[in-house]
C-alpha cells in the first residue's frame, strides 16, 4: 500500500459517496480536531536529553529511564532502542487480514519517515536509526543513536 484509498474502508465510505472525494475528505468527514492534534504529535514528536540519550517525550519517564540505564550498563544506543518504541498496532483496532496489516506496515512507515525528519530539524549534527520492526502482532517504529 502506497496510497490511503487502497484501504478498503477508506476506498468503501469514498465510493458510497461516489464523486470526487478522497482521504482528506474521509477525514473530514469522520473524525475531529482533537483527533487531528493528537495525530500530529505522533507524526511530528518531540523529544528529551537524558544522560546522552534522545528519547521520545511520551517515552521518557525519569525512574524507568534509570532502570534501563542500569540494566543496559548506559548502553546510549540499547536504551533508546528500548524505549523509543511506538507499537503501531496499539493505536488503534485493527483485523487479522491482509489489508490491515498493510495499512499498518504504510502507517508505520510514514511515521519512521517523520520522525526520522524531526530527530533532524531538532539534532542536525547527529544520526540516528530510525527503524519499523516487524514484531508478531504488528509494526514497532523506533529509534536510537546511529553510527558515527
Amino acid at each position: 500500500m502506497d496510497d490511503p484509498m487502497e484501504y478498503s474502508t477508506i476506498k468503501s465510505w469514498a465510493d458510497e459517496w461516489g464523486g470526487d472525494v478522497d482521504y482528506l475528505d474521509y477525514i473530514a468527514y469522520n473524525s475531529d480536531l482533537a483527533a487531528l492534534v493528537a495525530l500530529s504529535r505522533i507524526f511530528w514528536p518531540r523529544f528529551v536529553e537524558a544522560d546522552g540519550c534522545v528519547l521520545w517525550d511520551r517515552a521518557y519517564d525519569e525512574a524507568n529511564f534509570e532502570l534501563w540505564r542500569e540494566e543496559l550498563s548506559g548502553d546510549t544506543r540499547r536504551i533508546e532502542a528500548t524505549l523509543n518504541q511506538l507499537r503501531v498496532w496499539q493505536l488503534v483496532e485493527s483485523d487479522e487480514t491482509s489489508g490491515d496489516s498493510k495499512a499498518l506496515e504504510f502507517t508505520a512507515t510514514c511515521i519512521a519517515k517523520t520522525w526520522r525528519a524531526a530527530l533532524h530539524a531538532e539534532f542536525p549534527d547527529r544520526t540516528f536509526d530510525v527503524r519499523v520492526i516487524e514484531s508478531e502482532d504488528g509494526p514497532i517504529v523506533t529509534f536510537s543513536a546511529g553510527s558515527m
